[in-house]
């Protein structure tokens, strides 16, 4: 995986085996003591297997990707079968800035599988195991997003390794948590919508709105918000013709409402934030405050 140019020409080369940095943290509040003893090496496990597992099966430019699963156990029947909730985020670091950029930040409420303690993580992406092949999911996926910030539809490959995943969840005997329950998220659903080619369109924009976005930002204030109201408008133009309530386009804004905020907050067309409510009603609010302010 290669990623682009300007990282090669402008700061020292890092080149890594892998391609993760990722914090895992563990709460066990919920489960009983016996329990909370098996799993006492579990975050160092999990977190050891995300930072020494070469996903792309290449030498990885640039640097590793910081990432975050904070997980919440909620139950256990017995010493081996266990159930979780997850809160997944990534960032991305913003071109010549201090600053990063929120790139996923989602609550998978259905983690189920089997965990015994000393338990050794293998790597196999073509055979489904419900602990490891969550966790590759999500890295597919982690990956995929950066990658489609630095190149037009960039993460593709990665995206299609994720859906595979998936398919192998859904058909197993263990797949729950992988199709749509109550919440709006679910996995299936993500990986659907960033393989159909009816999002083809904002994932070209998705790697405007950083690259030629927030990555100028400094230099061409004006070309950057042109290319992050892009985005938006493109996708109102969708939202005429398809139904785009689905799950891609809700995780993109629960990600990224405030930061687009802060970057249009003086953009010169005002109606931008009028749009931004019709495309994403769950941040209103955020946009009436917007709008207020100017």
């Amino acid at each position: 995986m290669k990623k682009v140019l300007f990282l090669l020409l402008f700061i020292p080369a890092c080149i890594f085996s892998q391609e993760l940095d990722a914090t895992v943290t563990v709460n066990v509040d919920k489960l009983q003591a016996s329990n909370k003893d098996i799993l006492a090496d579990f975050a160092q496990s999990v977190q050891a297997y995300l930072n020494s597992t070469r996903f792309t099966g290449s030498s990885w430019e640039g640097d590793r990707i910081k990432c975050s699963f904070n997980i919440f156990f909620d139950t256990a029947p017995d010493e081996t079968h266990y159930t979780a909730e997850v809160n997944i985020t990534s960032l991305r670091p913003i071109y010549r800035t201090n600053k990063s950029s929120l790139m996923l930040n989602v609550l998978d409420n259905n983690w189920t599988f089997i965990y015994q303690r000393g338990q050794s993580f293998y790597f196999n992406q073509y055979n489904f195991d419900p602990l490891t092949s969550f966790l590759d999911f999500y890295a597919y996926l982690i990956i995929g997003l950066d990658a489609d910030s630095y190149a037009k539809l960039g993460g593709s490959d990665l995206f299609t390794t994720a859906y595979n995943i998936s398919v192998l969840a859904i058909n197993s005997s263990n797949p729950t948590g992988w199709n749509k329950t109550s919440g709006a998220y679910y996995k299936k659903g993500m990986i659907d919508d960033l393989v159909n080619e009816k999002y083809r369109v904002f994932r070209e924009d998705f790697f405007d709105y950083h690259y030629n976005g927030l990555d100028i930002f400094s230099s061409k204030p004006k070309d950057a918000q042109a290319n992050i109201a892009k985005l938006v408008n493109d996708l109102d133009v969708l939202r005429t013709k398809q139904d785009i309530r689905g799950v891609l386009i809700k995780t993109f804004f629960d990600a990224k409402s405030n930061e687009i905020v802060s970057y249009l907050s003086d953009y010169q067309d005002k109606n931008i934030f009028s749009t931004l409510k019709k495309i994403d009603p769950p941040h209103i609010s955020k946009y009436d405050e917007a709008m207020r302010s100017n």
